[in-house]
């Protein structure tokens, strides 16, 4: 392993340590019951398409079984004629015993569908070129030059533009069509990704690829446009829910490299849309702290209460466990609105870390999603005073000021020196707002307590005792999450991907940049060694795979990730824009070896 400047390295399997529990699970029985009726958001319809291709998905799993199965797959099957026509072919098939022979369901699914992922085909981007000019003017070394230049030509391997077929026969699609072509993740993602989008910008503009980045940007916005809000992804199943709101963070990187103030303008009004979503009654939560003083925050709350189409085998087994129609239902709510915060699945989310039916999401104010939009408002004060609207400029400001006060008033936990999750206790039906009371922070110990980080929380001018830098670094030295080849998601190894001991590029990103901006030298330093850490074991996973992964095991340098509903996936969009971003703000020296036992 390499020289740290870390004090220790924690080692949850083996060490005493054992984090303080979440609020018990006997008082969190009664919180779906207490919440009030914004918990339950309206249901976004779903199409014709998405429903018949669950229900061929609910065959498909009959008759192949579960081993390897990947139910998204059905989901985004194109179809080669009407809608109506297959709805009858379907109907035709033999199922004497209830279950349609295999060779037939194959036959038909050749004869009335095309491949999954067939309705985006691969384009390379117009400004890829093979080693751009002022390319990582940092990295000195060969092998990581060399292997950074690989990492650069992924782009053209996961951009892709929408089949003819989209725009003529959007009823045979599942896939939105959107305006410019794209970056997809990779592998079983297939299409474009919200919070996804806001690494892989990252990586662009390092590669210098500014008309790609902005294409990405004007398609987000043209989802506000026609939605609302920017779904989960572009496909017709994800229109009941959002992921991170990072597309005001998109803009301003882009900004901050090209000086765009066209793409800004254009932007304004649907970010203005944007924050009104993540501000309405489904989201927004009001807490009234000491002295009579409310503030209101942002949780997370999908619009939909049935099982996710990408994945409703799977929701239907976790529900079966359930008695009630009434706790199927709010399971499923639960698990559409952990998937809008990105992390699906996790502990964090839960009230009992060994049982994915106790998922609780819509009844904790996260932090990271409040920082987020904290740095939205921020964002949106900058752009509307690029463009000459005061008015709106110095409302945001306000709203932006008053969000941050939110933020240290709720979140902050002064003997933990990080900001801490709130789970929601309704002390009477008639109220409109909560009570904070400290026992309601979450203490158990996740990354996410320490994304705002990023948008620089520790220097808050509302309160003397506010969080500062120093405290927060010490805090996260401390904290177990520091491991060998990164910082783990959480101390607890429930099987699911966002616990212990994954981590995740996103999350890696926003704790090192909000380290290296600090102003600390002590916190860069760190910054430095987790980012070297994390780029080691990406290099090493990458020369024995011949890819990049979705998330790694931080145990251990060169280790893939696993856990969760699917097997680990490559591509890989943010994993690639991380390494890349990683790699100009710190470059690597000619005499730094880039392999794990350097």
């Amino acid at each position: 392993m390499p020289q740290c400047v870390v004090s220790s390295i924690h080692n949850p399997k083996t060490s005493s340590y054992k984090p303080p529990s979440a609020p018990p699970v006997l008082l969190l029985l009664v919180i779906a019951a207490m919440l009030p009726a914004a918990a339950s958001a309206a249901v976004v319809a779903t199409t014709p398409l998405v429903a018949f291709l669950q229900r061929l998905q609910s065959a498909a799993l009959a008759t192949l079984g579960s081993d390897g199965f990947d139910p998204k797959l059905y989901v985004d099957l194109p179809l080669k004629r009407n809608l109506s026509e297959v709805e009858a072919a379907f109907a035709a098939l033999p199922n004497v015993t209830g279950v349609v022979p295999a060779p037939e369901l194959e036959r038909f699914v050749d004869e009335y569908f095309g491949a999954a992922g067939s309705d985006l085909v691969q384009a390379a981007p117009a400004d890829f070129v093979a080693e751009p000019e002022g390319f990582l003017p940092k990295v000195k070394h060969p092998k990581v030059r060399a292997w950074a230049l690989e990492v650069h030509a992924l782009w053209k391997n996961l951009s892709r533009r929408e089949a003819d077929d989209v725009k003529e026969r959007p009823e045979l699609h599942t896939l939105l069509s959107l305006p410019g072509s794209v970056i997809v993740p990779g592998s079983r993602f297939r299409e474009v990704y919200y919070w996804d989008s806001y690494w892989s910008i990252r990586g662009l503009l390092a590669s210098k690829m500014y008309e790609t980045a902005k294409e990405i940007a004007r398609n987000l916005l043209s989802l506000i446009e026609k939605y609302g809000f920017v779904l989960n992804g572009a496909r017709a199943y994800y229109t009941n829910r959002s992921q991170p709101p990072l597309l005001s963070s998109m803009i301003l990187e882009i900004y901050k490299k090209t000086h765009d103030l066209k793409l800004v303008k254009q932007s304004l009004p649907l970010l203005l849309k944007e924050h009104k979503f993540w501000n309405s009654e489904i989201h927004k939560v009001t807490i009234q702290v000491a002295r009579g003083k409310k503030h209101s925050l942002s949780r997370y709350n999908a619009m939909w209460n049935n099982p996710r189409p990408e994945s409703a085998t799977t929701d239907e087994e976790s529900a079966s466990k359930l008695s009630t129609a009434a706790q199927k239902k709010n399971l499923y709510h639960q698990l559409a609105s952990t998937a809008e915060s990105g992390w699906d699945f996790s502990s964090r989310w839960m009230s009992n870390s060994s049982d994915l039916t106790t998922l609780e999401t819509t009844s904790i104010i996260p932090v990271d999603l409040n920082a987020f939009i904290y740095k939205m408002e921020s964002d949106i004060a900058f752009f509307a005073k690029l463009t000459g609207d005061s008015v709106t400029s110095e409302s945001f400001l306000a709203a932006s000021k008053a969000r941050r006060v939110a933020i240290t008033s709720i979140f902050w936990n002064s003997q933990k020196d990080q900001w801490l999750d709130y789970w929601l206790i309704k002390k009477s039906n008639s109220e409109e707002f909560y009570q904070w009371e400290a026992h309601h922070q979450n203490h158990n110990i996740f990354a996410s307590n320490f994304v705002p980080l990023w948008i620089g929380a520790y220097s808050s001018d509302a309160y003397k005792d506010g969080p500062k830098v120093e405290k927060v670094l010490k805090s996260l030295q401390n904290s177990g999450l520091l491991q060998p080849a990164g910082i783990a998601t959480s101390l607890t190894n429930t099987g699911q991907q966002w616990d212990f001991p994954n981590g995740w590029a996103p999350l890696q990103h926003m704790i090192v940049e909000g380290l290296a901006n600090s102003g600390s030298e002590e916190a860069r330093s760190l910054a430095e060694d987790i980012a070297v850490r994390w780029i080691r074991t990406n290099y090493a996973a990458y020369k024995k795979t011949g890819a990049m992964h979705e998330k790694y095991d931080v145990e251990a340098c060169g280790k893939i990730g696993g856990g969760g509903e699917y097997k680990p996936q490559t591509g890989f969009g943010w994993s690639n824009g991380v390494v890349l971003a990683f790699l100009e703000e710190f470059g690597w020296p000619h005499d730094k070896e880039i392999d794990c036992d350097s």
